[in-house]
């Protein structure tokens, strides 16, 4: 047996890369119920999600320039007069002091907003009447019902869209014993105000998302049998509702004092009082939906059902068979055309029915037929600058189309061609195009000219193209891809499937090829996806790590040019990040925070306890930097030197003089998102250390700014140094505050280990053992990206088998915590696509890395992944790396030098170094001895 597995190893070995990947699929054996087991294609502007339904399916699709608000200035003019203050009282000690004026006088713009005091009135009038939804006696017997509670907020529950005044009704049961106990009702989450009543008489009312709510309740309110709760929820902007507990284990309901406990959590009944809600503006703006495709058959059971992500050809195919009749459907989006094309198909002549419509979740819409087979989608957002519209275009062969009211109905065709194409009216981040539709309509009309067949096949060519260029393969021990993905992750919990985990890496792969192209946006929080009007964090730009993480494994997954679009975003953000720098630090070059949106916000946002982080932009940079030690691109390094330039410059005028210390520290921050507002956290230290060395190597390298550099040299010897506390422990604020209790999900402060390189094992070895502390401090759970992030620490620790098993936590079930739902979309939760692009870059690092002295070849490789080979791995110093092992040990390595550097390649004991030519290959053996 052992023979024939080598043998066949032997042969996937020697065979290209795209019939390596034959097997390459995520699939299921029954349509997706809920929006995490759906597939996701995308071509960079439009993305969408296949549900595979039999008698209805749905293509909900995004369009990556629908957003809310619009171009404004996010900026307070003269926030730069309150620094001192706020530094001042962070060097006295008076954090609390600190945030409140920070978060009266520093925090950024928002948008516009109208007053609420009339409206709130208006609806809190109906409290004062004496026969209210408030009161025990009132008849609700109308009242739909809704499950409570929901703590990513009432939209999650079919509520979409809503802002305004919400009851909702339920009732419990207290036995003649319980009314001798003394109750408190906690309901923990509300978005936003509640006004709470039990029985009718009111236990409590509160403002704002974080008060916890838990109300006293009088004991003579109280009844045996039947009690009645009312409660009058109003909610201007974002989530809203009762949000209890994000832990969905534990329930709202009653405690008494002595432990009992009545929980809340079920169906209860709503009324919406009033949706007409003021507009609320809110500091940046936040992704949003397009649209559904829908498709309705007469298909009621079918059998030898499959959905497949093919991840070879960037498709989804839904296959079944309905009264004997195979029927075949393909869904692609292409980039070189800039459509979704979706092909329906059987293969019997005339079985091809359905109805087509377009819906959208958007109150201001406008359908029309623009011709017998085309209709059109407008869409506004609301409360926004935005318009956006869709196209959709049915080509048959054989039998006929006809209009039914907004619908398309189609007969008795062979096979059916539609073409979905959408577009909106953003031109940049500063200005709108209030002509867009027109010139949309003309470049739809264009494509639906061409040949289905012809576009399906230019979208092969171009997806296979940057996907072929890479291959994975670790060899299972069982026939793993036989069973759906679904089932196939809950068996991995129990049994080590490392095919699992190869695919992961292709499916982050396919995701960037999906959501990021050269000329679209950089992939939000979602990608490109999202189904939510109110998506969490508004589905932006989180710039303290979520950002930077989708494209950490880009480079090295040879993926370079989907880079473009995040190059693209940090210039424009250099462009409106120098106001930001100028009223808020009086300083030179730009500053960007820990959040962005389409519009290019830098201002500091949210709370100041977390908002005030100035080290976004200095974090983007290292990104350019990298993109050139992987390509060794001078012309690139030359094209966004300013940019670099202009960072340093800021940090330049930023840093301060510790009193105490002597050393430069950066003030006022925070360690995200940990701890408040306060001096020196180490992770600015880190990154600002790392800014200031790009600086110093670009510049030497393009031969400029020699006085500016010798100046930031002798500045970046004085910054903070790394520190280690009393546990151990790298210190996470210049103080020894850590407590080795918080299992915080953020680990900011190792930062310096990845994705910095400053802690190394080479070099900082005590620097090494007290970030290994740090982690084993704050322990191996978090959300999913957390998950993934620490993959990488453990990968540059060199600890496999802790690196493993942080993947096979990643790969588990979504549940309460981090994980991956059905589809392999990485749970926060929600879904955040970071995870699968921070997870595919620790598995990365777990084979190869490239930060300090040289290649080093299967650093931290685990038991479970004993056999495996790799083609078109990219390592620094521009070098394509092909490898094979087997029993843990590497059998052979192919370097191909993309630029021609000197090459310094290490695997264990063994190392070469020699000088390499632009495009030559070289062998080596598991020795690393060059093969003749």
């Amino acid at each position: 047996m052992r023979i024939l597995l080598y043998g066949l190893l032997y042969v996937l070995w020697s065979l290209p890369i795209s019939c390596l990947l034959a097997q390459e699929r995520v699939w299921f054996d029954h349509p997706a119920e809920r929006w995490e087991e759906a597939l996701p294609i995308g071509n960079g502007r439009m993305g969408a999600m296949i549900y595979g339904g039999i008698k209805h399916e749905q293509v909900q699709f995004n369009e990556e320039t629908l957003w809310t608000d619009g171009p404004r200035n996010y900026n307070r003019k003269g926030a730069s007069k309150y620094l001192q203050a706020i530094r001042d009282l962070l060097d006295q000690g008076r954090q609390q002091e600190a945030e409140a004026l920070a978060m009266k006088e520093f925090m950024g713009v928002k948008s516009e907003s109208e007053d609420p005091s009339a409206w709130l009135e208006k609806v809190g009038q109906i409290r004062m009447q004496q026969h209210g939804p408030f009161a025990d006696s009132f008849d609700d017997s109308n009242w739909p019902l809704i499950q409570v509670p929901y703590y990513e907020g009432w939209e999650n529950q079919g509520l979409e869209g809503l802002d305004g005044a919400v009851w909702f009704r339920h009732t419990f049961t207290l036995s003649k014993s319980d009314l001798t106990e003394n109750w408190s009702l906690d309901l923990n989450k509300v978005r936003t105000n509640d006004y709470t009543y039990i029985n009718g008489r009111l236990v409590g009312a509160s403002a704002g998302d974080e008060t916890r709510r838990l109300y006293r309740i009088p004991q003579s309110i109280l009844r045996e049998g039947k009690n009645t709760i009312a409660i009058q929820v109003i909610n201007l902007a974002g989530k809203g509702g009762i949000a209890g507990y994000k832990n969905a284990n534990q329930h709202i309901g009653l405690k008494s004092d002595n432990g009992k406990f009545v929980s809340l959590h079920g169906k209860w009944k709503y009324h919406i009082q009033d949706q007409n809600s003021p507009k609320i503006g809110s500091y940046q703006a936040s992704y949003q939906p397009f649209g559904v495709l829908n498709l309705q058959f007469d298909h009621e059971r079918a059998t030898e059902y499959s959905r497949t992500l093919d991840l070879n050809k960037g498709e989804v195919r839904v296959n079944y068979v309905v009264d004997g009749v195979q029927y075949k459907r393909t869904y692609f989006a292409s980039y070189p055309d800039r459509f979704i094309g979706i092909h329906l198909q059987a293969d019997q002549k005339r079985k091809v029915a359905f109805r087509l419509s377009l819906s959208t979740k958007h109150q201001r819409f406008a359908l029309r037929h623009i011709a017998p087979n085309t209709l059109a989608l407008e869409v506004q957002v609301k409360d926004g600058a935005m318009r956006g519209t869709a196209f959709v275009h049915l080509l048959l062969k054989g039998g006929k189309v006809a209009q039914d009211r907004d619908q398309l109905l189609v007969e008795e065709a062979d096979e059916a061609q539609i073409f979905l194409m959408a577009a909106t009216n953003f031109k940049s981040y500063r200005e709108l195009d209030n002509n867009y539709a027109a010139g949309a309509l003309r470049r739809f009309n264009t494509l639906i000219q061409h040949d289905f067949k012809a576009l399906y096949q230019a979208h092969i060519q171009d997806y296979q193209k940057l996907y072929n260029r890479f291959g994975i393969q670790f060899i299972s021990t069982a026939q793993a891809d036989t069973l759906p993905t679904d089932k196939r992750l809950q068996r991995a919990v129990e049994q080590d499937d490392p095919g699992l985990i190869a695919l992961y890496v292709q499916f982050a792969r396919y995701l960037q090829i999906a959501a990021s192209r050269p000329g679209s946006q950089p992939m939000n929080l979602q990608g490109i996806w999202n189904p939510s009007l109110e998506p969490s964090w508004g589905s932006k730009y989180t710039t303290n790590i979520n950002l930077q993480m989708n494209y950490w494994p880009t480079e090295t997954l040879h993926l370079s040019e989907l880079q473009q679009p995040l190059f693209g975003m940090i210039q424009e953000l250099s462009l409106a990040g120098r106001e930001t720098a100028a009223e808020y630090y009086a300083a030179r070059g730009w500053v960007l925070h820990h959040n962005t949106d389409i519009w290019r916000g830098t201002a500091p946002i949210n709370n100041s306890n977390h908002g005030i982080w100035p080290t976004g932009g200095a974090w983007l940079v290292r990104h350019l930097w990298e993109h050139y030690q992987f390509t060794r691109d001078t012309t690139f390094l030359q094209e966004y030197y300013p940019i670099i330039r202009e960072a340093t410059l800021f940090f330049k005028d930023f840093l301060v003089k510790d009193k105490s210390t002597g050393w430069w520290v950066s003030t006022p921050s925070n360690s995200p998102e940990n701890g408040g507002l306060v001096k020196g956290p180490t992770m600015d230290h880190q990154i600002i250390r790392s800014l200031f060395d790009i600086f110093d190597q670009s510049s030497r390298l393009l031969n400029r700014d020699i006085s500016l550099r010798d100046s930031i040299q002798q500045m970046r010897a004085a910054i903070a140094p790394n520190q280690i506390g009393q546990y151990g422990q790298l210190q996470e604020w210049l103080t020894d505050l850590d407590d080795p209790e918080n299992k915080h999900r953020h680990v900011s402060h190792l930062w310096g280990l990845f994705p910095g390189d400053e802690i190394n094992i080479s070099h900082t070895p005590q620097l090494v053992e007290a970030a290994k502390q740090s982690l084993l401090l704050r322990g191996d759970e978090g959300t999913g990206w957390s998950l993934a992030w620490k993959i990488n620490f453990w990968a540059r620790l060199r600890d496999a088998q802790h690196a493993y098993r942080m993947v096979k936590m990643l790969l588990r079930p979504a549940g309460h915590g981090g994980g991956s739902y059905p589809n392999l979309f990485d749970a926060h939760p929600p879904f955040q696509i970071d995870g699968n692009f921070g997870g595919a870059s620790g598995i990365t690092e777990m084979l190869l890395q490239s930060h300090v002295d040289g290649i080093e070849i299967l650093p931290a490789l685990p038991q479970e992944i004993s056999t495996g080979t790799i083609r078109g791995l990219v390592a620094r110093g521009a070098f394509q790396i092909d490898m094979e092992w087997k029993d843990n040990k590497l059998s052979c390595v192919t370097v191909i030098s993309l630029a021609g550097q000197d090459l310094h390649l290490r695997y264990g004991e063994h190392e070469v170094k020699m000088k390499t030519k632009k495009g030559g290959s070289y062998a080596f053996d598991k020795e690393l001895k060059l093969k003749k």
